[in-house]
């Protein structure tokens, strides 16, 4: 059986040791990488259950190192931590592929709660038997494959980040149906804590302007005026 690793990639001794603690008693093993370098080694040449990047290290940054990884992996699941807790910076780490992010100071139970979260999606997906025409689903000139975790439009090839094809994936396994941001973080997230609303949002966003002829008109994935969004089959 493969162990389940962490791998932690973080400049400041004092919150490794302390995410390390609180996330052992998750995994296996913990890993922690104290500067850039040492973090894209790892990241990029072992296997990882989730990796904890810390957005600002000593020689490669956190987005570059994110960029390495979803060039090597597409499906490895990376949780930013930001130290400032500007806009800019949480829309760069979820643009360059991180699946959730948290602002330092941040709270251990929060950072726990949303790996928890990371594993039970791993774990669904990876446990959930799939009859053998339950594996694709197209619409118009869209086609979402679940087993290999691609998605074509118009015959091109579709680089999602892997909590963007979660998201699209739940959508189009669901048309017409309207979803509240809650709903979406709790189905698609794995966990609904109020006043995240806007990481549902950015999502969106980015997704639209990957799948969208005009992403300010969109026609696949659309507003609910007060209630959420739903996928327009």
């Amino acid at each position: 059986m493969n162990k389940r690793r962490i791998l932690i990639v973080e400049d400041e001794q004092d919150i490794a040791d302390l995410v390390s603690l609180h996330l052992g008693t998750l995994c296996d093993e913990t890993v922690i990488a104290r500067d850039g370098h040492e973090g894209l080694r790892l990241a990029t040449s072992e296997q990882w259950a989730v990796i904890i990047l810390d957005l600002r290290l000593p020689g490669p940054d956190g987005l570059e190192i994110c960029r390495a990884v979803r060039r090597e992996r597409a499906y490895q699941p990376i949780l930013m931590l930001t130290s400032k807790s500007s806009e800019l910076d949480r829309v760069l780490g979820l643009e360059t592929g991180a699946d959730d992010y948290l602002t330092k100071p941040f709270s251990v139970l929060e950072l726990v709660a949303r790996v928890r979260a990371l594993f039970r999606r791993i774990e669904n997906f990876q446990q959930t038997p799939k009859a053998a025409n339950d594996g694709i689903v197209t619409a118009g000139g869209l086609s979402i494959d679940a087993e290999s975790r691609e998605v074509i439009l118009d015959g091109q090839a579709i680089e999602l980040t892997a909590r963007e094809f979660d998201l699209l994936n739940h959508f189009a396994r669901n048309p017409g149906r309207v979803f509240r941001r809650a709903d979406l973080l709790d189905k698609v997230w794995g966990y609904g804590h109020e006043g995240y609303e806007h990481t549902v949002n950015s999502h969106i966003n980015r997704l639209r302007a990957k799948i969208e002829g005009n992403p300010s008109e969109p026609e696949m994935i659309v507003t609910v005026w007060g209630v959420g969004y739903k996928f327009a089959a």
